[in-house]
Formats: C-alpha cells, sequence, structure tokens
C-alpha cells in the first residue's frame, strides 16, 4: 500500500492530511517520473528536428501536426516496462494517448508528482488538451466526409459500378441505405459518365433529404502485365447439371443480328450475332441444329426474350455442352435456309505457372504467346521498372497471388522465378497488377492522365483520393496542381497502398496538412501485397494511431464485406473485419451484384459497434444482454449519444 493515515491526521478544517508514502515505493515513483519526463523533453526535441516540416503546416492544423510529432516522438521509445509501472498505480495508460500526448503526459506527471509529496498541481499547458483532442479529429471528419450520420459515427463509401451513369434509381437505393460518399473511380469509365454519376449522387441526395459527397479515386501509375495472344473466337455454352449429372438449368445464350445487335436480357449471357435477315424469319420455339467447334451434333432451342416477343432476338437455350464459334453453320430442323454465326469475341488467354517456373518480364508489349516452351514471357506496362530492379527484388503479381523473385536483370527484361503459390498450378492473364516493394521506382504518383483528369474532378467532387502515392514530392505535386486549377478547397485523401508511403506516413501527413481537408485511405489490397499479408492487422493499427494523432480521419478500404457483396452470403471473418473497420471514421465497399445488401448490412453492424467502442477505448455501455427482462435483450435500443468520452 502506499501509506496509512490514522485518524489523528487531520488539519485545521477536519480533513485528513496527505500521509508520505512508505517503503521502496517512492523510489518506484521517482523512476517513473524521471522517464515521463524524459519523454516530455523528447517532445520539444521532436518539434526542433520536424521544424521546417511543423512551419509549412497550415494554421488551423498547426496544433494537430504538433500532437503528430509528440506521438512520433514517444513511439521512438519502447515503453512496455513504463506502461506496467503506471498501471501498478492506477495511473493513465499512455496506450490511449493518441490524440493529446501532451497533454496525458502532463497530466500523468501531476498525478506521479501528487502521490509522491501529497501535492497535487494541476499539469501545464499543452499543445492539445485531452478533452479537445477528439473534438478536433471529431470536426476534420465533418469537414472532409460531411456530417455524421444517425445512429453512427463511421460513414460508409461505396465504389459506383459503371452502370450508375445510367441507373439514376440504382444510386438512389445506395443512399436511401445509407451511403453518405460516393466513390468514382478514374481509372475505368470516362469524363461523361463521371459527369452522369456525380450529377445523380447530388439528385439522389437532395432527393433522400440529407448529403452524400462525390469522392473521385485518380488511377495513377499503371504497374500491370500486358496483352497476351487472344484465343479462339469461340464461346462455350454449358448447363447447369445436378450430382448425379441431370439438366437443372439448360445452356443460354443471347441470339441477335449483326447488323443491328441489342443487349441480353441478363448481363451474364454470351451474346450470338446472326445476319438481321435470317434472324427476322425465326420464331420462339424454332429447333437449331448444328455441328459445333468439336464436332459434335447439338440442337439448341430459340425462347421469346420477353412480352412481346419483338425485343430485338431470342433466348437460345441448349441442354447439351456446345461450343460455338465464328463461322459455325445453323440450320432450323425443319430444313429452312441456314446461316452463319458472326464474329465472336475472342477467347481471353493466360499463363500456366507453377512454383519454380521462369517467367520472363519483358519491355516489349506486343502480345505474348500462350503455348511454348520456358521461360513463357509477358510484358510490363512500366518501362521504369527494368532501369531499377535488382536481382533478389520480390515482384508480385494479380494482388499478390503469384509472386517470385527477379534472378536476372538486362536491359529489356527481367527474369522471375515463381515461388508463390507454393503448390498447384495459377494462372497469370493480361492487364494484372504487379508489385515490386523492393524497387525504388521513380515515377510520380501523379501521371499526365491525372493531370488531365484533374480538371473534371475539382469541378464535380468533393474530395480527391490520390493513388500509390510514395513521397512527399508526390503530395507537393497534388497540391501544386490543385492551386494551378483553382481546387485549394478540394478535400485530399492520401490511399496508403505501397510500403514506401508507410514508411514516409508522417512526411506525407505533415505535407497534406498544408491544406485545412485532409484524410488517408488505407488501401489494405495492395498495402497487404507490398509488405506482406502476416504484417497486415499490424500496419493497419500503426497508420490508424497516427492518423488519430494528427487528428486526421481514415477509410477503411478494401475488401470490407466483399464475399457478402458478390454472392450475397458473407463469410464469418469478414463480419469481425467490418465491426472492427468502426475504428475508422469511414468504411469504403467495393462493386458487386449484392451492394444493396452490402451497404445495408454494414449500416447495421456499425450503429451496434459505435455503443461500444471510440477507436480502442471500449466505451462501457450497459449490457443488456444477459438482463432478467427479455424485452432487453440483444436487440435493444440503440438510441443514445454517439461519440467518443467527454
Amino acid at each position: 500500500m502506499l501509506g496509512q493515515r490514522t485518524a489523528g491526521d487531520l488539519d485545521g478544517t477536519g480533513r485528513a492530511t496527505p500521509a508520505p508514502v512508505e517503503g521502496d515505493v517512492v523510489p518506484r515513483l521517482r523512476g517513473l517520473l524521471e522517464r515521463v519526463d524524459g519523454l516530455l523533453a523528447s517532445l520539444l526535441e521532436a518539434e526542433v528536428s520536424w521544424a521546417g516540416w511543423l512551419s509549412e503546416t497550415a494554421p488551423e492544423q498547426r496544433s494537430s501536426a504538433r500532437n503528430l510529432l509528440h506521438y512520433w516522438a514517444i513511439r521512438q521509445f519502447d515503453l512496455r516496462e513504463l506502461q506496467v509501472g503506471l498501471a501498478e498505480f492506477g495511473l493513465s495508460s499512455l496506450g490511449r494517448s493518441e490524440a493529446h500526448v501532451q497533454a496525458t503526459l502532463a497530466a500523468v506527471r501531476s498525478a506521479i508528482a501528487g502521490i509522491v509529496d501529497g501535492n497535487w498541481r494541476p499539469p501545464s499547458p499543452s499543445a492539445v488538451p485531452i478533452e479537445q483532442g477528439p473534438k478536433i479529429l471529431r470536426q476534420h471528419t465533418v469537414e472532409l466526409l460531411g456530417a455524421q450520420p444517425p445512429h453512427r459515427m463511421a460513414r460508409i463509401m461505396v465504389t459506383l459500378p459503371s452502370q450508375a451513369a445510367a441507373d439514376a434509381e440504382l444510386v438512389c437505393e445506395l443512399v436511401r441505405r445509407g451511403m453518405n460518399i460516393a466513390r468514382i473511380n478514374c481509372a475505368h469509365d470516362d469524363e461523361r459518365a463521371w459527369r452522369a454519376m456525380a450529377q445523380h449522387v447530388r439528385d439522389a441526395a437532395v432527393g433522400a433529404g440529407t448529403t452524400c459527397l462525390v469522392a473521385m479515386d485518380l488511377a495513377g501509375p499503371k504497374l500491370r502485365t500486358g496483352p497476351l495472344e487472344p484465343g479462339p473466337r469461340v464461346v462455350k455454352l454449358r448447363p447447369q447439371r445436378d450430382p448425379v449429372g441431370r439438366v437443372v438449368t439448360p445452356a443460354r445464350a443471347w441470339l441477335t443480328s449483326v447488323e443491328d445487335p441489342t443487349s441480353p436480357p441478363q448481363p451474364d449471357m454470351a451474346s450470338i450475332p446472326v445476319p438481321l435477315h435470317w434472324l427476322t424469319n425465326r420464331a420462339a420455339g424454332d429447333v437449331l441444329v448444328l455441328r459445333d467447334a468439336r464436332g459434335s451434333n447439338r440442337e439448341l432451342v430459340l425462347e421469346a426474350a420477353g412480352t412481346p416477343p419483338d425485343s430485338g432476338g431470342f433466348v437460345l437455350t441448349g441442354r447439351q455442352t456446345t461450343y460455338l464459334e465464328t463461322g459455325t453453320v445453323l440450320r432450323t430442323a425443319s430444313g429452312g435456309q441456314s446461316t452463319e454465326v458472326g464474329l465472336l469475341p475472342e477467347t481471353e488467354q493466360s499463363l500456366a505457372l507453377r512454383a519454380g517456373d521462369l517467367l520472363l518480364l519483358t519491355r516489349d508489349n506486343s502480345p505474348a504467346p500462350v503455348d511454348g516452351d520456358q521461360p513463357v514471357r509477358i510484358g510490363c506496362t512500366l518501362p521504369e521498372a527494368f532501369d531499377h530492379a535488382k536481382v533478389g527484388d520480390a515482384i508480385h503479381f494479380d494482388d499478390g497471388r503469384i509472386g517470385g523473385r527477379v534472378v536476372s536483370v538486362e536491359r529489356e527484361a527481367l527474369t522471375v522465378r515463381i515461388d508463390h503459390p507454393e503448390q498447384g498450378t495459377i494462372r497469370l492473364k493480361a492487364g494484372k497488377g504487379i508489385n515490386m516493394p523492393d524497387t525504388d521506382l521513380p515515377v510520380s504518383a501523379l501521371t499526365e492522365g491525372d493531370v488531365t483528369d484533374l480538371a473534371a474532378v475539382v469541378e464535380l467532387a468533393d474530395l480527391v483520393d490520390m493513388s500509390f502515392v510514395r513521397t512527399a514530392s508526390d503530395v507537393e505535386r497534388l497540391l501544386d496542381e490543385l492551386g494551378r486549377l483553382g481546387g485549394e478547397d478540394l478535400g485530399i485523401v492520401l490511399k496508403i497502398e505501397t510500403r514506401q508511403a508507410f514508411e514516409n506516413l508522417p512526411q506525407l501527413l505533415l505535407t497534406a496538412m498544408r491544406r485545412p481537408r485532409v484524410g488517408v485511405m488505407i488501401a489494405r489490397g495492395d498495402l497487404a501485397v507490398e509488405c506482406g499479408y502476416e504484417r497486415m492487422a499490424e500496419l493497419q493499427e500503426e497508420i490508424l494511431w497516427l492518423c488519430e494523432a494528427a487528428h486526421l480521419p481514415v477509410i477503411w478500404a478494401t475488401q470490407v464485406l466483399e464475399q457478402l457483396a458478390k454472392t450475397g452470403m458473407p463469410s464469418r471473418a469478414e463480419i469481425s473485419d467490418a465491426a472492427m473497420s468502426e475504428r475508422a471514421e469511414c468504411v469504403m465497399l467495393n462493386k458487386g451484384p449484392y451492394l444493396n445488401e452490402a451497404v445495408t448490412a454494414l449500416d447495421d453492424i456499425m450503429r451496434r459497434m459505435a455503443q461500444h467502442y471510440y477507436k480502442k477505448n471500449a466505451l462501457l455501455r450497459p449490457l443488456r444482454s444477459w438482463s432478467v427482462s427479455a424485452d432487453e435483450r440483444v436487440d435493444d435500443d440503440l438510441g443514445g449519444e454517439l461519440g467518443p468520452p467527454s
């Protein structure tokens, strides 16, 4: 125990006077005091070391920038022993000091000094008072990401599919279900489509009586595999069968005209073009006979696409697997006029790779052959890769599904030995992403195409997402271009998706904080590929901490409820991931057939989790799951004030 008081230890007012501490407690407390004083001194040293960076930040960001540097300073030390020592005396943990580092240290120091000499004094003024840190972050979040939604803290960002340009109702439904920010990916579609999407978002928000911001994502430099030689012009029609081989659903395709093709009634249907004069003489129920690309005799039946039947084509159905190729002859079973299948799209090819194979990555981007001896080859879209790669550098393809290391470097080619996956064969297609985390590529994150797109972004968007940022100079160039275009007030989001971006994060944040509206997106897909999946949980935690210290909102992105969005059924792991995402200020969903359901589910999960956690703090709301009254269990009222403890 720290000390004892007796009934006689009273001052003149009848109150107990402080008693001195006894035993080895005082030396231990003085040791803690010395450690805390050392940390406080390191804060000033950090401000001096980073003075040039600090002076460039916007005045409204200055105190937050100082706090960022303070957090950086204390995290240069191993604080684990100090944490244990403070906890033994019931003192505040430094593990929740991100938003107010100096104030927390000052308060801890005052508490230790008060225990030692019995005379507690208020802590010294600090860069950011304890009660102000969360408030500053909330204010910055509102300024960048819009007003806080009802019943949850975090916003929901949704990547719009291409059809959002033509389907206003699709956007309206997303807004109704809880979308707060619509993300337009400038790597897809064109300016005309972006304008339509942005207008649909504005109209949907007005119609719903709410706000929904528009974020536009710059494409950045494209490091991708080059083209492969196309495969044959053939379409495979295959029925669905039950476990014993009986047809459950016949194969289906869309028979349309060569001269005036129409879209199939379902997006996953293949289109089979035939001459218009032949098609107009067909009717629902006609049976077509043919010899397919394998020489197999087959029958296909025409069905009306809908009511009325004149819809520009017929649904072609079959109960056997059929390979149709350009030039396949179609005849009616009744002996009518025959025709040939028109020009079909070329089949997408891929390279088969196994661990131990050699892959030649070439500067030449002409279509590479698929069939050939080892080593197989494929092009690379970024010439700088060949000038700066070194033997031993890691290289990953297709979001990390395939990996290897450079074993030889020549001017026109890199030879890569595949080592991942260790077992089985995996296919590499054209246009897949390449990550080279060990290679220092002198490529600006802002391409000439991005500079061109920025004019539309400044006009249409509320915030711009910068892809593949790596260095402070990347951010400086974006700020310069925005200034040239009159976009100084546009919100800026830095996408952290490379190893260099993570390693340079303090410099990136301080540079971006020259503007008042700044945030960060944790692009977990590329970041996991670059740094290793086993480190992903650790990295996203550290990014969250550093951004909280800078009072900058964070967008938690990549594969959130991905299985739900794609299949309609979530995995248990992604539900836990979605629950953890509540610690960020915004969570991003990607496209999928069940996107609406994913928005609803995420809204529900975040409403519930907002009652339990703010950042790393457990809010300790009443738990009614095990209460006596059945009316108060599990689905209890989720109302009440949301937010960090005041």
